[in-house]
């Protein structure tokens, strides 16, 4: 907290029809003009690592593709990499192709979802609602791969469902869903750009700088916004086969943040017809694999919002032990403390949504000591109790 006076403090949440999901803004401001500003997102608390205790893994993927309905995939393909990381379990190429194609699939639909839920925001329902009709080409295609809009459930342990192999008739329709969304999707993206009042909303406004991006630990399309060349799927093997570029803007405001995304969503449509024109032939799992003792093994992952790590062991009988799941929104929201501040307070709103927060996975668990509370980290945790046997 700054050690300025402060003339009025405006409190906005946990519910308000700005927020989508349940978070306390604390804008401490003069003149209308954040001078300071405190974000609580400990509402949407749900203990999911404490469900995982003690868990056969195979299991778990049902509660991990659960931990948000927006980014299920990332949350189910991760849970898996760790264990496949961990006992050296051999992926077949084809399922790790599908795998790629489904996670571009609902990236898509993800940062569609918040142009959505941004220009609504800014007050132009107009886009908000036509982002929201270009965004179930993209849910579609989900069911069509995986059975479902929301939970496609498609990677497994050792691979894919095979339900969710694609045909060639699958295949077919993909592009042709494809192809028709970026005709349409490049006038949206045009028209949003040439709208007067929505970019007078955006441009200038909620500026992160890029060494502050990397001293709040900004990760994703926030950090690349802001100058940082930072991507996951840069490092991830499944990646190696496939060219895209990497969007990094240097604007560092609220206009780029959207355009970085606008932009990154025609990467993931060269992504989706690599995946879908050079589907390698072969097996979609393997099920040689038995569960057993695995040290501490973690695994990070690009989701939509930025890294996201799984972590967690396996006791001699195949049990969980001390899963803990680090996503995007934590450090994302506490860069945009720093970014609203000199906002008129309109539009200080809009630059903690410029962020995406998804709060159903981000909150963390407190430790009370003699009445003093302190978060404590992943490492910290297990140096401190080991894991729970």
């Amino acid at each position: 907290m700054s050690e300025r006076i402060i003339e009025k403090e405006i409190s906005i949440g946990p519910v308000h029809p700005a927020l989508i999901e349940p978070y306390r803004i604390r804008f401490f401001v003069n003149d209308e003009i954040v001078e300071d500003c405190e974000i609580n997102i400990n509402m949407a608390y749900r203990g999911i690592e404490r469900l995982l205790e003690g868990l056969p893994v195979e299991k778990a993927l049902l509660i991990t593709e659960r931990i948000c309905g927006i980014c299920s995939n990332v949350h189910a393909w991760n849970s898996v990499r760790v264990v496949e990381s961990g006992l050296k379990i051999e992926v077949p190429e084809r399922a790790n192709y599908i795998r790629v194609l489904i996670n571009e699939i609902q990236r898509i639909a993800s940062h569609l979802i918040f142009f959505g839920h941004a220009f609504e925001v800014v007050g132009h329902e107009t886009f908000a609602y036509r982002s929201f009709l270009l965004r179930e080409v993209f849910m579609d295609l989900m069911a069509y791969i995986g059975g479902n809009r929301v939970m496609p459930s498609v990677p497994v342990i050792g691979g894919i469902r095979p339900r969710a192999d694609l045909t060639d008739t699958l295949k077919k329709v993909i592009l042709e869903r494809v192809n028709d969304f970026e005709k349409k999707y490049k006038e949206y993206v045009d028209r949003v750009l040439a709208d007067p009042m929505v970019m007078s909303r955006l441009t200038g406004v909620g500026y992160l700088s890029k060494e502050d991006a990397i001293k709040y630990h900004a990760v994703g399309p926030t950090c690349r916004a802001s100058g940082v060349n930072y991507d996951v799927r840069t490092l991830m093997y499944e990646y190696k086969p496939f060219d895209f570029e990497v969007i990094v803007l240097t604007e560092g405001d609220n206009k780029a943040r959207i355009v970085q995304r606008a932009l990154e969503i025609f990467e993931c449509l060269k992504i989706i017809r690599q995946a879908v024109n050079n589907l390698p032939e072969g097996p979609v799992v393997n099920r040689n694999w038995t569960p057993k003792e695995m040290p501490f093994t973690t695994s990070y992952f690009e989701a939509y919002r930025g890294e996201l790590m799984h972590s967690y062991g396996l006791d001699s009988q195949g049990l969980i032990r001390n899963y803990k799941v680090r996503t995007p929104t934590p450090t994302n929201l506490a860069a945009m403390e720093k970014a609203c501040i000199g906002d008129h307070i309109t539009d200080a709103v809009v630059t903690i949504a410029s962020c995406d927060p998804c709060l159903t996975c981000c909150t963390r668990i407190e430790l009370v000591e003699s009445g003093k509370t302190k978060v404590m980290s992943d490492i910290e945790i297990v140096r401190k109790y080991g894991w729970r046997r």
